[in-house]
This record gives C-alpha cells, structure tokens and sequence, in this order.
C-alpha cells in the first residue's frame, strides 16, 4: 500500500508572522520594563563605581546648583530645615536621611545641611550618586 500526497513543500518565506512576533516581544519588555523615576529637581548627581539602592522609606534633602534646598521634593530655607527635619522624624528618629546634592555644589554646603540633619536628630545618611566612573 502506497500513500500519495498531492502538497508540495513551501519554497517561499513569509516575515508577516515573524514581524508579529517581534512587535509583541517588544510592547511586551516596554510595558514590563521598570522606570526608575527621579524627583522633578535638577540636580546632576556625581558618579560612583559601586551604587546600592535603599528601599525602605526615606527622607530626601536635595541640595542643587544654586543652593536651593529641598525636603521631599519641596523647597525649604535653610533656617527652617532643622524644625521640618525633626518633625519628619520624631515618628521614626532612625529613618534614613537620602542627600542628593549636586555634583558642582561646595563641600562645605552639602556638610552645612548633613550637621543641621544631625542636630535635627537624624542618624542614618545615604549620599545619592549616579552609576558609572
């Protein structure tokens, strides 16, 4: 006995379905990627070789260019960090106090606001750099 097919073997390529298949892998990476999403401040963050991620709630002052400095994402003068500070962390003395400040700011600004944090009573800071050298 002797089977007989009368189809003849597909010679010709068609990329529709693979288009389709790469279209949906990419919506699907750009809608399961996570973004990292920075405060609204502009403040260029200096470099570092080794990063490491804080995930517990925090505390952010962020020190820009012009000396500006913000507690949380709002504007604050420096006579008035002290109290806001200690407010913030009457609740929990042991948050952890993020600095974000520019990387063309001075030294003695960035230590100015990090000894009115301590005096505030805070006691745990994680300075905020950008990875790469």
């Amino acid at each position: 006995m002797e089977f007989r097919t009368n189809r003849k073997l597909m010679t010709a390529f068609s990329a529709i379905s693979l288009t389709d298949i790469v279209l949906l892998l990419l919506i699907f990476f750009l809608l399961s990627s996570s973004y990292i999403v920075q405060p609204g401040i502009k403040v260029r963050l200096p470099k570092a070789a080794s990063t490491e991620t804080a995930q517990e709630k925090q505390i952010v002052l962020t020190i820009t260019r012009d000396q500006e400095i913000f507690l949380n994402g709002r504007r604050t003068l420096l006579g008035e960090l002290g109290g806001q500070l200690q407010k913030l962390l009457a609740d929990k003395p042991d948050q952890l106090v993020v600095i974000r400040a520019d990387k063309d700011l001075t030294l003695a600004k960035t230590i100015e606001v990090i000894d009115l944090a301590k005096t505030a009573g805070a006691t745990r800071f994680f300075i905020a750099t950008q990875p790469g050298k």
